[in-house]
C-alpha cells in the first residue's frame, strides 16, 4: 500500500513548483492536489466489493498495473487541463486502501482486528515518503524522474504481490451487488463514515495541503516543507496501530472521545497561530496524532459491522474518509482567494470535531456489530 500512496500524493509536494510553472491560481493549485483524492475516494466502495468477489491479490495487482500508464504519460503534459486529468487518473492509487484493508482483515479474528488493521495502515507512510523524496527528485530530474521512477516502483510492487502474496479461498457463492449494498442500511456504517470523514479526511487534507501552507505562511522551500510534511505523516501513521490497540482494550468510543476533543483544540490552535511557526507546528503535531489514533479506533469496528461484507463496509467508510480529504484544500483555497486568510477554515474544522464529539457521546451508542442477517442474505 505504501507504493500506491506515494503515487496518490505525488502532486502535493511539488504543487508550489507546478503553480509557478503553469501559472496557476491558489484555487487551481488546490483543485490539482485535491483531484487525486476525489477519484481515489469515490472508487473505494466498488473496489471493496470487487475484493470481496474476486480476492485481494487479483484486484490489487490489476490496480497497480492500471497506474503505470498515467505515470508514464504525465511527463508529457503541457497544460493545466492535461495535468489535472493526470492527477485525476492517478487518484485510483488511493483505492489501494480499501483493497488492502479488506484483504488483510480476512486473515485475523475480530479480537485482533484493531491492532492488525492499524499495522496495515502503516502503508500511509507512502505519503511521508513522497513528501520527502518527490521534491528532491523533481529538483534534480524534473517530471520524468519523478513519474518514471514511480512507474518502475509500481511494476516491481505488482510483481512481488502477484507472485508473493497468498489468497484465502473465495466463497463458492459470489455476493451480488444488491447484497453488498445492504450495508448502506446500517446506522453504524454512516456514523463510522462521518467519523472517518473527519479523522482520515483530516489526515489526507493536511498531507496534501501542508506543503502549500508552510511555503506561503512561513516562506519554506519545497524540500523543507516536504520534510516537515513527512514528519506530520509519520507521526499520524505510526500512532495509528496504538489507536487500534486501545480500541481493542477499552473500546473505540472511549478512544474517539479524546480524539475529537484533541482535534478541536488543535484546530483552534492553528486558527490563531498563522504567523507563529512554533505554535503552528505544535498544532499540526497534535492534529496528526489525533487523526492517527482516530483512524485506528474507527477501523477496529469496520470488519464487525457486517461479517462477510467487509469489503463493502471498508469501501463506504474509506470513501467517506477520502472525500473528507478532498474538500478542505478547496475550501482553504477559496478562503485564501476571497478573504486573504486561512483562519475560518480551521475554525470550521474545530466545529466539525465538536459535532462528531456530540454524536459519539450524547447517548448514541454505536453498535459493535450489526445484525448478522446481511451475511445470510
Amino acid at each position: 500500500m505504501a507504493s500506491s500512496f506515494m503515487v496518490w500524493n505525488v502532486f502535493s509536494p511539488i504543487a508550489g513548483s507546478l503553480r509557478e510553472a503553469f501559472g496557476l491560481t491558489a484555487l487551481q493549485q488546490s483543485v490539482l492536489v485535491a483531484a487525486p483524492v476525489l477519484l481515489g475516494s469515490v472508487m473505494r466502495f466498488p473496489m471493496g466489493i470487487f475484493t470481496d468477489r474476486f480476492g485481494g491479490r487479483r484486484v490489487f495487482t490489476s490496480l497497480l498495473l492500471f497506474l503505470v500508464l498515467p505515470l508514464l504519460l504525465t511527463p508529457f503534459v503541457s497544460s493545466y487541463a492535461t495535468l489535472l486529468l493526470s492527477a485525476f487518473l492517478l487518484g485510483m492509487a488511493g483505492t489501494a486502501f480499501s483493497v488492502s484493508m479488506t484483504y488483510v482483515s480476512k486473515w485475523y479474528p475480530p479480537q485482533k482486528q484493531g491492532l492488525v488493521l492499524g499495522l496495515a495502515g502503516l502503508g500511509n507512510l507512502g505519503v511521508a515518503m513522497s513528501s520527502f523524496l518527490v521534491p528532491l527528485v523533481y529538483r534534480q530530474y524534473g517530471l520524468p524522474g519523478v513519474f518514471y521512477g514511480l512507474a518502475g516502483l509500481i511494476l516491481v510492487t505488482a510483481a512481488l504481490f502477484r507472485w508473493g502474496a497468498g489468497e484465502l479461498p473465495l466463497p463458492e457463492k459470489k455476493q451480488t451487488v444488491q447484497e453488498s449494498l445492504k450495508v448502506l442500511r446500517f446506522r453504524s456504517t454512516w456514523l463510522l463514515s462521518l467519523f472517518y470523514f473527519l479523522t482520515f479526511g483530516g489526515f489526507v487534507a493536511f498531507s496534501v495541503y501542508l506543503p502549500t501552507l508552510l511555503k506561503e505562511l512561513f516562506g519554506m522551500a519545497a524540500a523543507d516543507a516536504g520534510l516537515a510534511t513527512a514528519g506530520f505523516v509519520a507521526a499520524a501513521t505510526f500512532i495509528r496501530p496504538l489507536g487500534g490497540y486501545l480500541a481493542d482494550r477499552i473500546g473505540s468510543r472511549q478512544v474517539l472521545l479524546g480524539v475529537f476533543i484533541g482535534i478541536a483544540g488543535a484546530a483552534l490552535l492553528l486558527a490563531f497561530s498563522l504567523k507563529d511557526f512554533r505554535i503552528f507546528a505544535a498544532g499540526c503535531l497534535l492534529a496528526g496524532l489525533c487523526f492517527g489514533l482516530g483512524n485506528g479506533a474507527v477501523f477496529k469496528m469496520v470488519p464487525e459491522i457486517a461479517p462477510g461484507h467487509t469489503g463493502a463496509v471498508t469501501g463506504v467508510v474509506g470513501a467517506a474518509g477520502g472525500v473528507g480529504g478532498f474538500f478542505p484544500p478547496i475550501v482553504l483555497g477559496l478562503l485564501r482567494d476571497s478573504g486573504g486568510t486561512y483562519m475560518p477554515g480551521f475554525v470550521l474544522l474545530a466545529l466539525f470535531a465538536c459535532i462528531c464529539l456530540w454524536l459519539n457521546g450524547a447517548g448514541r451508542r454505536m453498535k459493535e456489530r450489526e445484525p448478522a442477517k446481511v451475511s445470510a442474505a
